[in-house]
This record gives C-alpha cells, sequence and structure tokens, in this order.
C-alpha cells in the first residue's frame, strides 16, 4: 500500500509541475500583450488573475503533499492517516480540489 501511496503522491506532483508549467509561458505571454497598452490591461487584467491565482492553488497543494508525505513517513505508513487526509489526498490527486 506504501508503494501505491508513493506512486500516487509523485503523480500529483508531477501534474502540479506540468500546470504551473502551462500556467507560467501562458502568464508571460498574456504579460507581454498587456504591456503594449493600458486598453490591454483593462481587458485582459481579469485573466492574468486567473493565472496568478491558479499558481497560488498549486502551491498550496505542494504545501499540503508535503505534510501528507511527513505526516505518512512519520507515522511509519499510509494507514496512519486520517479519513480527512485521505479524502484530501484523493481530491489532491484527481485534481478536484
Amino acid at each position: 500500500m506504501r508503494k501505491d501511496l508513493d506512486e500516487q503522491l509523485e503523480k500529483a506532483l508531477d501534474n502540479v509541475t506540468e500546470d504551473r508549467d502551462v500556467t507560467k509561458r501562458l502568464l508571460n505571454d498574456l504579460i507581454d500583450y498587456i504591456s503594449v497598452s493600458n486598453d490591454r490591461h483593462v481587458e485582459a487584467g481579469t485573466i492574468a488573475a486567473k493565472y496568478v491565482e491558479t499558481l497560488q492553488r498549486s502551491n498550496e497543494q505542494v504545501v499540503k503533499i508535503a505534510g501528507i508525505i511527513q505526516r505518512a513517513t512519520a507515522q511509519k505508513g499510509p494507514e496512519g492517516l486520517s479519513n480527512e487526509e485521505k479524502e484530501d489526498l484523493f481530491q489532491l490527486i484527481q485534481g478536484t480540489e
């Protein structure tokens, strides 16, 4: 069971990393677009805020994963996770959080 948890956590971290890379590229492209004029800033500022929000949420996901790993390691296995932690992990892996 521990191997399965490790694989799922690694998969979740890989997904977060990929999502962050895509979001950073999109945000950089949008910054280039916005920097042309104030009108563009008004037009696309909300989109930029959404990209930043996505990056902030991915930071939160990484912190949650790190906490789960730390607790699982300290308690010598996934059987030490609470039902709430298991549900949080499942939602995180599924991308529904």
